[in-house]
């Protein structure tokens, strides 16, 4: 399928719905403490997108073909899960870590962000892991302008992570985002240069990186012989992963991140896109 470029009215709508979807990350950042459940947070991101922002959680009931309905207004992957955690009663711990992923509908525009939280103190590798992966992320924004080619995205983010001594899960990747949750392009966050579809202005897509902190190999969460939900995944050598993600516009000159509001944490020294310095991940206390 072709990808879809936005004309001007349709990025402005994109742009209110990434602020909405950054804005909810705002709210919950004070409330990501030790003893909140993941299931709290989904209740109060759920009072938020509906009641005063009216807006409609993405997340919730979507069924894409061979998964159960999503049973959430968030995606809060702990520690070792890798992507699509879905919020429980176990409260969250010091020392853990914890991705939250926010996708908010906004007049049929789907405004679709996450970021890392430490709760407490955690420990040095588990903030490295985080930091890395937050860079990882902007190494392969600032790789976007007109011209340039899909793959040098992704072989940026490898680059960057496997040069750290992380590893880059290959299963799930970046997609264009718009009046449908997914669609073209499929955005890979490893790959080679000058390789892929060439972008051009009024594309839009994420760009989520899922940095392992062990191998990148990935499985269907199963511990205890439970039945598997649908959709949870985790690192299958049960090492820690992480994951940021913004949407991103090409626009004439290089790119624009849609998913900002005023607690966005600054892009690090090296972006180009006036955002400030560098800055850690959301500490929780």
């Amino acid at each position: 399928m072709p990808i879809p470029i936005k004309t001007g009215a349709e990025i402005e709508g994109m742009r209110l719905a990434g602020r909405l979807a950054s804005e909810v990350l705002d709210m919950l950042t004070p409330h990501v403490r030790a003893g909140v459940t993941t299931l709290e947070l989904d209740r109060l991101a759920h009072d938020l997108m509906v009641h005063q922002q009216k807006g409609i959680p993405a997340t919730l009931g979507y069924q894409p073909p061979g998964y159960p309905p999503y049973p959430a207004s968030l995606c809060t992957s702990l520690n070792d899960v890798v992507c699509h955690g879905i919020p429980d009663e176990r409260p969250l711990k010091n020392g853990d870590i914890v991705n939250i992923d926010v996708t908010v509908i906004k007049d049929g525009w789907h405004g679709d962000n996450s970021r890392m939280f430490v709760v407490g103190e955690g420990t040095i590798a588990a903030r490295r892991l985080c930091q890395l992966t937050f860079d990882a992320m902007w190494k392969g924004i600032v790789k976007v302008r007109p011209g340039a080619r899909l793959g040098d995205i992704g072989h940026a983010i490898q680059t960057f992570a496997e040069n750290a001594g992380f590893t880059v899960v290959r299963e799930f990747c970046g997609h264009g985002v718009g009046a449908r949750f997914h669609e073209e392009p499929q955005v890979l966050h490893y790959g080679r240069p000058n390789t892929l579809e060439e972008l051009v202005p009024g594309m839009i897509f994420t760009i989520e990186p899922m940095i392992n902190a062990g191998r990148r190999e990935i499985k269907e969460d199963r511990r205890g012989n439970r039945p598997y939900d649908g959709w949870t995944i985790v690192t299958r050598d049960r090492s820690l992963s992480a994951q940021w993600e913004h949407t991103v516009l090409v626009t004439d000159s290089g790119y624009e991140v849609l998913t900002v509001s005023a607690g966005s944490p600054p892009a690090p020294a090296f972006a180009s896109a006036g955002y400030g310095s560098a800055t850690a991940p959301a500490l929780a206390g």
